[in-house]
């Protein structure tokens, strides 16, 4: 029989017709890659909600149902949401290291105010607004303020203002942990804010945050989805480095489940470059904070699933000019400058630039990864799309085999085997990855076909003759970034 049958054998008499299918030859194309997105973050410190395990969020009204309207890790979905939607999105909140301490602050006022009005205060970048009245106590004035932060659930923070020191109001992280002493708490942020006539205000700004969690054990609960992208809030070296281990896994050949992670950093420029330089992840995109009234998990929710939406549309599409929207821009005196984020992308840190209006626009994306094992500088992994791209074409690659050739014989060429056989060889493999390129170079993933053509080896392993090798290298198409001219004019 020279028809390799899967379902009809040769030892059938009973009459008549058998008919099977087989679906190997049935898709055409290039197949399209599920994306799945995962947020961590903790919930709010007395919550009981399930924690370490992942939960398909699709509102944030669901996340804040779960975790509590002020966690983290609520806010955190809202952020995501914002920024996309289309996405299959999940939610891992996470417990508080046993040792955890809460980040804690202060609002102090002083003075005594002269004319009515409204102090209007920004935690995280969302602005509380509370009445101050003329000639009243700063005990008064301080208790409206705190009641106004504790009525929105939504702040990560609750108020309360002391008893023993008139105008003092403690600020209190609703979470445990490290992450909670980047949080900004700032006055008059918007260009109409202004205190009171009489009333001075002054910030303490939160600290004290202490002990992140175990992101061994953390990552031990992933199982064995395939997360293409996981936003995290916890990016100290430690933590970070302890995520590292567990990406590299994922990218490599046994597992094929890459994952790219994307946070965020709050620091001055030369802590921001100091942080930058001490990592070299091509796994790991981390966006610059500098002075964003937003918060740290915000910003990596908003930069994640605004990359996440862009590479699954688009693997090899530059991220430039997408808008993180919710996000707030620095005041303009803040902002850093040109020189100053050309120095943070030289250090492995993603920049963000901010429009005439305040809009905050995706800059450059580019990974932590810069020098190779001889700490050599090497550009091979600087940006996302590079590992985004790979991963598109090793998917597409193991899509097209399987699909084709699930359970096929392998030959030598030139063997004489009988048409309709189960059978490959290394040139019938070397002819379908040749027109998989061709696909993917139609899709503007890939370029230069004949040198990929020229290049291409196939042959049977010498050990194990099951075994193909191949040997590919696939020309990715890169990123316009940079349009420069030189203009010689004539008078």
């Amino acid at each position: 029989m020279a028809i390799s049958f899967n379902g009809i054998g040769n030892n059938v008499r009973v009459p008549l017709t058998y008919i099977e299918f087989d679906n190997s030859g049935a898709v055409r194309g290039t197949p399209v890659m599920e994306w799945r997105v995962l947020l961590m973050g903790h919930p709010e410190t007395d919550n009981t909600g399930e924690t370490l395990k992942p939960v398909l969020i699709t509102s944030a009204d669901q996340a804040a149902g779960l975790w509590g309207r002020g966690s983290q890790i609520a806010s955190m979905a809202r952020m995501a949401l914002r920024n996309g939607s289309m996405l299959e999105m999940y939610c891992m909140a996470v417990p508080e290291d046993a040792a955890a301490v809460a980040a804690k602050g202060l609002v102090t006022l002083t003075g005594q105010c002269t004319v009515t009005g409204v102090v209007s205060l920004y935690i995280g970048g969302t602005r509380v607004r509370a009445k101050a009245v003329a000639g009243e106590t700063l005990a008064t004035t301080a208790a409206r303020l705190a009641a106004a932060i504790n009525a929105d659930g939504t702040l990560p923070v609750t108020a309360v203002a002391s008893a023993d020191n008139a105008g003092l109001i403690n600020l209190t992280c609703r979470w445990k942990g490290a992450t909670g002493n980047a949080l900004d708490v700032r006055l008059n942020y918007a260009s109409e804010d202004a205190l009171p006539t009489g009333l001075r205000a002054s910030i303490t700004a939160m600290s004290g945050g202490a002990a992140d969690p175990d992101m061994d054990q953390v990552v031990a609960k992933l199982g064995d989805t395939w997360w293409k992208a996981l936003v995290t809030p916890w990016v100290q070296k430690t933590e970070r480095e302890q995520l590292e281990v567990w990406l590299d896994a994922q990218f490599g050949p046994m597992r094929q489940q890459e994952c790219q992670a994307w946070g965020a950093y709050r620091g001055t420029l030369a802590e921001t470059s100091t942080y930058g330089n001490g990592g070299n992840s091509q796994l790991v995109s981390i966006m610059c904070v500098g002075k964003s009234p937003s918060s740290p998990w915000d910003i990596a929710a908003a930069y994640g699933m605004r990359a996440a939406v862009s590479l699954a549309t688009d693997p090899a599409r530059p991220l430039q000019t997408l808008e993180l929207t919710g996000i707030k821009a620095p005041a303009r005196e803040d902002r850093w400058s040109l020189e100053e984020r050309n120095i943070l992308l030289w250090d492995g840190i993603a920049t963000y630039r901010v429009t005439e209006d305040g809009t905050v626009q995706i800059e450059r994306e580019v990974t932590m990864y810069q020098h190779n094992s001889y700490d050599t500088a090497d550009p091979s992994y600087l940006d996302v799309q590079t590992v985004a791209t790979l991963g598109y074409w090793r998917y597409a690659v193991n899509a097209r085999i399987t699909q084709k050739f699930p359970r096929h014989k392998l030959a030598d060429d030139g063997t004489q085997y009988g048409d309709g056989q189960a059978i490959v060889t290394p040139s019938v493999i070397r002819a379908e990855l040749l027109a998989l390129f061709r696909e993917l170079e139609q899709k503007g993933l890939v370029e230069n076909a004949d040198a990929f053509k020229e290049g291409l080896l196939v042959e049977r392993n010498a050990d194990d003759r099951n075994r193909l090798d191949v040997l590919a290298a696939p020309d990715l198409v890169n990123q316009f970034r940079i349009f420069a001219m030189l203009t010689r004019f004539i008078l």
